[in-house]
């Protein structure tokens, strides 16, 4: 088969989740893969209808060989209309958005699109009384790390690299249908440390919890002596569960056991986990653990 050389990927971001101001990044850390292009066009915090309308045709522009949507809640006017342009457009689209998805799983399906439902990228706590610009960025760096750390955004970056590589060699992609949870955590991360998978495997938990504190306080306490201690209280499950991820790692970093999984200029993924080692492709890394 001939391969094609470039793949064009378009990301739009409706609103925020925590996977996205880092999605694209995952892709191309070292910003020089050679078999992709990334263009992102955003909403910014909004995602109105008129938000959606006004930007998602931008993306097109770029004309894209595949697509990626972030936002949360999905089931919302705004990500719905985004969701229906995507699925119209015949191009390959994925999802990726926070635990409400889930309720919309059957009606992606049905829109021939794939998604990653990821359970520990959770609501923030959006009370007027608690939230301020340094409020909301500490706590989107907490749930970064801790999505980074636990392995949730080393399953998302696995998922779309193999869309990308069947675009490459001109295969229909079969698109990822995921939800991320702790078991995924347990099962999928790349933790040699039985304390360190635990530590992260507690971090991602406490994620999860935070989304459901989040949604009593923002959209069912009325009263501000009752709704802004749990916004507060959400926001310190979320420190203390980066802190907690860090534990994890650093647990690795102290047995010389991190894994590290770079980009070659291919696109190819390699792979290490001696830090003076040089990354090796995974044939080779898994003939060397063999030796």
């Amino acid at each position: 088969m001939v391969q094609k050389q470039i793949i064009k990927i378009g990301v739009f971001k409706c609103g925020n989740i925590g996977t996205s101001p880092l999605l694209e990044f995952l892709f191309d850390e070292l910003a020089d893969r050679k078999d992709i292009k990334v263009r992102t066009v955003t909403t910014g915090s909004k995602m109105g209808l008129k938000d959606v309308e006004d930007a998602l045709p931008k993306i097109f522009e770029f004309d894209p060989d595949f697509l990626i949507l972030t936002s949360p809640n999905t089931a919302l006017p705004g990500p719905a209309k985004a969701r229906e342009k995507i699925s119209n457009s015949g191009l390959p689209g994925v999802v990726l958005t926070d635990s409400p998805g889930k309720r919309v799983k059957a009606e992606l399906v049905n829109q021939g699109l794939g998604y990653i439902i990821i359970t520990g990228d959770p609501l923030i706590g959006a009370r007027k009384q608690f939230l301020d610009p340094i409020e909301m960025a500490l706590f989107n760096s907490n749930i970064s790390k801790v999505l980074a750390i636990t392995g949730a955004y080393r399953i998302i970056q696995k998922e779309i690299d193999k869309v990308i590589y069947s675009l490459e060699n001109e295969e229909k992609p079969i698109l990822p249908q995921r939800i991320i949870t702790v078991k995924s955590i347990r099962d999928d991360s790349d933790f040699s440390n039985p304390y360190a998978k635990a530590k992260a495997m507690a971090a991602y938990a406490l994620a999860e919890k935070v989304a459901e504190i989040n949604t009593l306080a923002c959209f069912i306490e009325k009263e501000s002596q009752k709704y802004v201690p749990l916004v507060a209280c959400a926001h310190e499950i979320v420190q203390a569960a980066a802190r907690l991820a860090e534990e994890a790692r650093e647990i690795e970093k102290s047995n010389d056991t991190v894994m590290r999984k770079p980009h070659a200029k291919s696109g190819k993924t390699k792979i290490k986990t001696k830090l003076m080692l040089s990354p090796v492709y995974e044939e080779e890394f898994e003939k060397s653990l063999d030796e």
